[in-house]
This record gives C-alpha cells, sequence and structure tokens, in this order.
C-alpha cells in the first residue's frame, strides 16, 4: 500500500532577517550573514505528516503479516489526519509563502545598500529588545487573538498589497499600527506609510553626498550627543555616526532655508535603526515636507511657536487646575515640551517606545505628539500639583521616561483617549496667526517708528555737533573781540600818556621859548649898554 504524500516533505520555516538576540541586522552580524537562530514559522501538523510517513516506510520494509497490519491503521489514520487538514496546510503554506514575499520586497532596499563600500554593512542596525517589545505589546493589545505567526501572516500581506490593503481596510492597519509595527516590517512600513517607498531622491542623495555642506563642522560638533550609549552610534567616526552626518549632511543641502537643526539628529537616528541611510533621508524628506516639521526647523521655528500655544490651550481646557498650577509656578510650556515636539519624544523616550511614537506620528502627524504630551499631563497630574518648577522640570524630563520604559500599552492607550478636536486645533492656528500678523503688524510699526527716532536722533546729533562747533566760534570771536577790546585800551593808554607827553613837552617849550626870549631881550638890553 502506497502512503499518502505532503505538500513538502520539509518544514516551512519563515527566516526573519534583522531579528537576531542581540538586536542586529544580519549585515551588521560579525560573518556578516543571515542568522539561523531567529524567530520562525512552523507548522505542526507538517511535522507530524512527516512522521507518520517515517513510520509508514519503516512497515513497509517489514516482511511480517504484524508490521503490514500495523502499517495500514497506521496509514488509515494518516489518510484521515491528512483529509481533514489538507486544506488548511495548503491555505498556510501560500500564506507562508506570500509572507517569503513580503520578505523580499521588504529587504530588498537592504541588500542593496549593502553594494556600498563606504558604509558597509552598518547601516540597518536595529535598537535591542524592540522586536520582543512589539511582539508582546501587539499580544496584549489584541487580547490574545492574533499570535506573532498569525500577525507576522497579516503585516506580510499588508506590505505584498499595500496599495490594496490601506485602500479598504484603513481601521484595521490603524489599529495594527497602533499595536506596534513588527520591528522587521517597519522600516518598509514607515517608508509606505509616509509615501517614501521607491523615492527618486534616493539619486539625488548620492549627488548630496559628493558636495560640501556649510553646516558640517556643526553637524560634526553634535554627532556625539546623538544617542551617545547606543551601539550603533557610540563609537567615534565608526559607522553609525558616519551615517548619520551623511544624512543630515545630504539634507542640509537638499533644504538650504532649513540647513542644520540639532533636534532633528535624533529623528535621522531612529530612522537609521531601522533602514539604510538612503531610505531614511528619503523618509526626512517626507517627514519635512509633509509632517510640519520643516516649519518647526526653520531658524525662525514659527512652527514651534503654534504647537506651544496649541499644547497650552488643551492643558487650559482638560487640565484647568494643573494650568493654573503652571502659570503660579512660571512654568512655561516651552519649558518642558519644546523638545517634545522637535525630537517626537525620541530624546526622553527608550528607543523602543520612541519607535511605537514613530509609528503614530507617521500615520497620524503632529496629533500624535499633542496626545501623548497631553496623556503623559493627564497621568501624572496630581504628583505635578504637589511639585514647585524645578521638580516638575525634573519629573518630566528623568522621572516620566523611566515610568514607561516598561509598558508601552499603556501611554499609547491613555493617548488613544485624550479629547482631540482637530476643528479646535485649526481654529487655535487661525487665532495665533491673527496674533502674529497682528502682532506683526505692530512690530514693523515699532520698526518704522524706531528707525524714525534713530534717524531723529542722528539728525539731532548733527545739529549738536554744528552746535558745538558754532558755540565754539562763537566763543572764540568774543575772545578775539575781548583780545581786540584789551589791544585798543592799552593803545589808547599808549596814545594818552604820549598826548600827555606832548603836552608836557609843548609846555617845556612854551618855557623854553619864554626863557630864550628873555634872554634875548638881556643879550639886546647889554649890547644897548656896551654901545
Amino acid at each position: 500500500m502506497a502512503c499518502v504524500s505532503t505538500p513538502s516533505s520539509t518544514p516551512t520555516r519563515i527566516i526573519v532577517e534583522g531579528c537576531n538576540d542581540t538586536g542586529e541586522s544580519p549585515n551588521n552580524s560579525p560573518n556578516g550573514k543571515a542568522l539561523s537562530n531567529c524567530s520562525s514559522v512552523e507548522s505542526t501538523e507538517m511535522k507530524s505528516i512527516e512522521s507518520e510517513l517515517s513510520g509508514c516506510d519503516s512497515g513497509v520494509d517489514s516482511s511480517s503479516t504484524k508490521s503490514v497490519d500495523l502499517l495500514m491503521e497506521k496509514t488509515a489514520a494518516i489518510e484521515s489526519i491528512t483529509a481533514n487538514s489538507e486544506a488548511e496546510l495548503v491555505a498556510k503554506l501560500e500564506l507562508q509563502n506570500r509572507l517569503l514575499e513580503a520578505d523580499t520586497k521588504s529587504m530588498k532596499s537592504l541588500t542593496d545598500s549593502t553594494r556600498s563600500s563606504r558604509r558597509g554593512s552598518n547601516s540597518s542596525l536595529r535598537s535591542t529588545g524592540s522586536v520582543q517589545s512589539n511582539m508582546s505589546n501587539t499580544n496584549a493589545s489584541s487580547g490574545g487573538e492574533m499570535d506573532i505567526n498569525e500577525l507576522w501572516v497579516t503585516w506580510g500581506k499588508i506590505v505584498n498589497d499595500w496599495e490594496e490593503y490601506s485602500r479598504k481596510k484603513p481601521k484595521q492597519l490603524k489599529e495594527l499600527v497602533k499595536a506596534g509595527i513588527p520591528h522587521h516590517f517597519r522600516g518598509i512600513v514607515w517608508q509606505l506609510l509616509c509615501g517614501a517607498y521607491g523615492s527618486s531622491l534616493r539619486d539625488r542623495y548620492a549627488e548630496y553626498l559628493k558636495q560640501t555642506s556649510p553646516h558640517e563642522k556643526l553637524i560634526r560638533r553634535d554627532i556625539a550627543r546623538t544617542y551617545p550609549e547606543h551601539a550603533f552610534f557610540k563609537e567615534k567616526d565608526g559607522p553609525g555616526q558616519e551615517t548619520l552626518f551623511n544624512v543630515m549632511k545630504a539634507y542640509s543641502l537638499h533644504d538650504r532655508e532649513v540647513g542644520y537643526c540639532q533636534g532633528s539628529a535624533f529623528i535621522v537616528g531612529l530612522l537609521l535603526m531601522q533602514m539604510p541611510e538612503e531610505e531614511a533621508f528619503c523618509v526626512l524628506v517626507k517627514l519635512m515636507q509633509e509632517y510640519r516639521l520643516r516649519e518647526l526647523f526653520k531658524p525662525s521655528m514659527a512652527e514651534l511657536g503654534l504647537c506651544m500655544y496649541q499644547l497650552e490651550s488643551m492643558v487650559q481646557e482638560l487640565l484647568p487646575d494643573l494650568y493654573t498650577h503652571f502659570i503660579t509656578q512660571g512654568f512655561h510650556t516651552s519649558m518642558y515640551a519644546s523638545h517634545w515636539f522637535l525630537t517626537l519624544f525620541s530624546v526622553c523616550f527608550s528607543i523602543p517606545l520612541s519607535c511605537r511614537v514613530m509609528d503614530l506620528f507617521i500615520q497620524d502627524g503632529m496629533e500624535t505628539i499633542f496626545r501623548i504630551g497631553m496623556a503623559i499631563l493627564q497621568m501624572h497630574h496630581d504628583e505635578l500639583l504637589a511639585m514647585d518648577m524645578e521638580e516638575m522640570l525634573k519629573f518630566l524630563q528623568k522621572t516620566v521616561p523611566l515610568k514607561h520604559s516598561q509598558d508601552h500599552d499603556i501611554l499609547i492607550n491613555s493617548a488613544s483617549l485624550v479629547k482631540y478636536n482637530a476643528k479646535k486645533m485649526k481654529r487655535l492656528e487661525k487665532d495665533y496667526l491673527a496674533f502674529k500678523s497682528k502682532e506683526t503688524e505692530e512690530q514693523v510699526e515699532m520698526r518704522r517708528l524706531r528707525t524714525e527716532t534713530r534717524l531723529l536722533r542722528q539728525r539731532i546729533d548733527i545739529l549738536e555737533k554744528e552746535n558745538i562747533t558754532l558755540a565754539d566760534k562763537l566763543i572764540q570771536d568774543q575772545l578775539t573781540r575781548a583780545q581786540e577790546a584789551e589791544d585798543s585800551y592799552q593803545v589808547k593808554q599808549e596814545l594818552h600818556y604820549t598826548k600827555q607827553q606832548e603836552q608836557e613837552t609843548l609846555d617845556k617849550l612854551d618855557s623854553a621859548q619864554i626863557v630864550i626870549k628873555d634872554l634875548k631881550e638881556k643879550v639886546r638890553f647889554l649890547h644897548v649898554l656896551v654901545f
């Protein structure tokens, strides 16, 4: 009797690239090859049938009637089992084949990136523990209804037929993203969610790397401060720091108005943990252009002011007593929330939780940051009310990230329950822009008045200088006149003295003439006497 054949004589295994125990991708393993100790999907039914077939073969080789009878009984049992489970096995094998196709699609960019000799194979390093975190979070959120195998099969189908799935089942997709994207699929799903998959910017990225950016010195200085404890980025001038520098440099050349802003390095670092640098650059451009990040990182940072205004309004509406406490303590929104928006929480949360936040951000946009920020304030409302400004700042920067480092779902689920009114946020944006417009008009008027004042002051300075010059000249003229008057007085005195001397001389001359006349008369009288 012939034994029943099976669709495959070898148990089907799906090797998951990029999820070894150390959190490194295969390209980052010491031997540069895929690791065989990854998570796998194995059909238990196939193993059972295979073992039965082995027994079947051994029975055929036996010559005893008892063995033949035993063989027939086993064969009948196998036929019964096969008849009941053959359809299910075929269906599972088909799904597993689709998953393998999805794996091929998701790893295509990783395979291309390994051809770059400068970067080597380290550009797709993954964060340790994020695989286990995402799997456990997804199981918990689905109430145990979807196991790991089914989850991977589902995501494989989604990636393999993204446009169809995202168009027909957006709510289911949103729930899956909320539950956490499996680590192996995260890089490609992020690209698909933001529309960066297959972007033509990859070619431009290669050109940017050949150019020189005016921000290179500043980027080099800040790279060491980006994820300094992470294995991929901690080595000075290592592959992690080099790829981070490349992406930041390329974007500073791609968008010269924004150039380089320090907070963006943490976002880029998070992207580089999931995908090669070319793909990270394409995703960064999408996030900047379509997720309001570009306005955040402009030199004016006008969008950051808007976000602070909107968040403060939400706190005032939803947590009025906490808002009053903040005002009383002088605890301004920008003091604790600016880095939430500039780094998308990546600077304060653990990497697995930061990835969960990025999952939601790429799906829902800036709304995610508002929701998570408000969830933090709501969950720690009572604790914050009992603190002063310095304690609140330290609590939000140090204590809160530690409290949420383990169970991510509590924060994510709390954020989903936050009352977020998109229409009201739009109205707040209009109010803020109107206020800023009025403020701008006032500033323009103030600048005009200041300009006029400056010109008047310059004119006054000129007039004062002229006045000083004229005063100096007047004084000099007065001094000259005084000197002339004094000289004239002296001349008059000398003239008067000279006239006096002249009069005295005339008087003496008259006296002398009288004497001479008397002498002449005496001489004449003597002469008469003599003759």
